[in-house]
């Protein structure tokens, strides 16, 4: 029969195997993308779940070795889960806001992208860019 901590350290093992993935998977996405708008995915999501997955299986091992429930790294996955796609988000807006060129796979052409902007007082297309 197969005892709890056996049955423990698989988990762990799954976590960290994961998280090492996750990680891995987004570093080669921020190499390997084209432009700045692609790129921001890596790092904002995979490897959110890479460092969300180590974490998890790190207060699991720590909270079976101690007795004792270990709530600092349950504490920084909740905090990495709530400020990663906030600061994401931030990057996002300041690279439009700076009109970063983009790739023409790049999807989700907002207004920013578009080469010719509305004149927001007239409402007809203009060659100058709104301030």
């Amino acid at each position: 029969m197969i005892g709890f901590y056996t049955v423990m350290e698989a988990v762990i093992a799954f976590f960290l195997v994961a998280g090492g993935t996750f990680a891995l998977i987004g570093s080669l996405g921020l190499a390997r993308l084209q432009d700045f708008y692609m790129r921001l995915h890596g790092p904002s999501k995979t490897t959110t779940l890479g460092v969300g997955c180590s974490l998890i299986g790190s207060m699991i091992y720590f909270s079976l070795t101690n007795h004792t429930l270990s709530l600092q790294e349950l504490l920084i996955t909740i905090f990495l889960f709530v400020t990663a796609p906030v600061s994401a988000h931030m990057l996002a807006k300041c690279a439009l806001h700076q009109k970063l060129p983009h790739h023409d796979r790049t999807q989700g052409h907002p207004e920013e992208f578009d080469e010719e902007l509305e004149d927001p007082d007239t409402g007809t297309p203009s060659s100058t860019p709104a301030p």
